[in-house]
């Protein structure tokens, strides 16, 4: 069974709709002593990092997390639920992050090097570029879908799957051990964001078998 947390910035719908797709048993929670039961557990989320993280530590989710993760359950964090596994923050000013991986989110800077401007957020479809073989995601060059002002930086390159360019390099896919994120969402990626939950809901299922 997949837990989806419920912190109150996350597109439940999205996500639950892309597992139920996939005939995968899910629930949604915001109450920490129910999702550690979970096999599986998805981070979704949209809006800012501070207020975000904010909400996990009020309500006891932070720890649960960091937690949930050490015992060697599958955890995937989508969007911002993938910035949130980092280190800390530079919106609305310095945020600390839930620090499970090495890195700091900064904002796009609209401005390439040469003075041009780009547009910020980065939104639309953007082809994934796989930088090593995931232990769990098959490499499927496809494209997926951005809503996104900031992005990873400075982080471990030994924990980066797969990356897009929008002016800079852009981490699309992260991972280490157990733990997931995926800058893009997945549910809004077709037929590439399907696939790539069904691996991760295989690895929560090959766990709960093994």
């Amino acid at each position: 069974m997949i837990g989806i947390i419920d912190y109150g910035m996350g597109n439940l719908f999205s996500v639950s709709k892309a597992l139920e797709r996939l005939d995968v048993p899910y629930f949604i929670s915001e109450k920490a002593e129910e999702l550690m039961k979970a096999n599986g557990l998805i981070l979704p989320g949209v809006g800012s990092f501070k207020d975000a993280m904010e909400r996990l530590n009020q309500t006891g989710l932070s720890d649960m997390i960091k937690e949930f993760v050490e015992m060697g359950k599958p955890f995937l964090g989508i969007c911002l639920g993938m910035q949130l596994l980092f280190e800390g923050s530079k919106e609305n000013g310095e945020t600390m992050g839930l620090g499970l991986l090495t890195g700091y989110v900064e904002k796009f800077s609209g401005v390439t090097a040469d003075g041009s401007q780009y547009k910020v957020p980065h939104m639309g479809w953007n082809q994934l570029e796989w930088t090593q073989t995931p232990s769990i995601f098959q490499q499927i060059d496809d494209y997926a879908y951005f809503v996104h002002s900031y992005y990873v930086d400075h982080m471990d390159q030994n924990v980066l799957l797969a990356k897009c360019r929008y002016d800079v390099e852009v981490p699309a896919v992260v991972g280490r051990g157990n733990l997931y994120g995926m800058q893009f969402h997945p549910e809004k990626s077709s037929r590439l964001g399907i696939e790539l939950l069904r691996n991760f809901t295989e690895l929560v299922r090959e766990r709960v078998t093994a």
